[in-house]
C-alpha cells in the first residue's frame, strides 16, 4: 500500500529533482570522460608498443636475413670453389693422361731401343748386375733383385716429371 504525498510536494520536490538529474548527468559524464581517458591511454600504450614490437621484428628480421646472407653467401663460396677444385683435378688429371700418352708414344720411335736399352744399363747399375728386368706396360723397364725393386717404366717417369712441378703447376690456375 503506498501513501500519497502531500499535495504541493511534487512541486516543491521538482528543483531537488532536477538537482539531482543534473548532479547525476554530470557524474555520468565525467565518468565516461575519464572511461575514453583511459581507453584512449591503453589504446595509444597499445599502439607504442605494437610499434616497438614491430621495430624489434623488423631489426631482427633485418639480423635473421643478414645472417642468412651470410651463410648463403659462404655455402656458395664453398660450392664454388669445391667447383674449381673438381674442375683442377680433372685438368691435370688430363694433363697426366696426355702427358703419359705422350712419353708412350717414344715406344714407336727409332730412338726407342736405345733409350730402352740405356734404361735397362742404369737398372742393372742400381739395383745390381743380377736384377732381373722386364719390359713395362707402356714402355721402359722394370728392374727387381731380391729385396730390391726399380720402376723406370715412362709412365712413371713422366708422373715423377709431373709430380716435380707440382707447385708450378698452381700458375696455370692464376688469372
Amino acid at each position: 500500500m503506498r501513501t500519497s504525498t502531500p499535495a504541493g510536494t511534487t512541486a516543491a520536490l521538482e528543483p531537488v529533482r532536477n538537482r539531482l538529474l543534473r548532479d547525476a548527468r554530470a557524474d555520468a559524464e565525467a565518468v565516461l570522460a575519464a572511461a575514453a581517458a583511459d581507453a584512449a591511454g591503453v589504446l595509444e600504450n597499445a599502439e607504442n608498443r605494437a610499434a616497438e614490437i614491430l621495430a624489434e621484428a623488423r631489426g631482427q628480421g633485418t639480423s635473421d636475413a643478414a645472417a642468412a646472407r651470410r651463410a648463403i653467401r659462404a655455402r656458395s663460396r664453398r660450392a664454388a670453389r669445391t667447383q674449381e677444385l673438381a674442375a683442377r683435378r680433372e685438368c691435370w688429371e688430363e694433363l697426366r693422361r696426355q702427358v703419359v700418352r705422350g712419353v708412350e708414344e717414344l715406344r714407336g720411335t727409332e730412338a726407342y731401343p736405345r733409350v730402352r736399352e740405356q734404361l735397362a744399363t742404369c737398372v742393372r747399375r742400381l739395383v745390381g748386375p743380377g736384377a732381373r728386368i722386364t719390359e713395362a706396360p707402356g714402355g721402359g723397364v722394370i728392374g727387381e733383385a731380391p729385396g730390391r725393386r726399380i720402376d723406370c717404366s715412362l709412365a712413371s717417369f713422366a708422373h715423377r716429371a709431373l709430380d716435380r712441378i707440382g707447385t708450378e703447376m698452381e700458375e696455370l690456375w692464376a688469372p
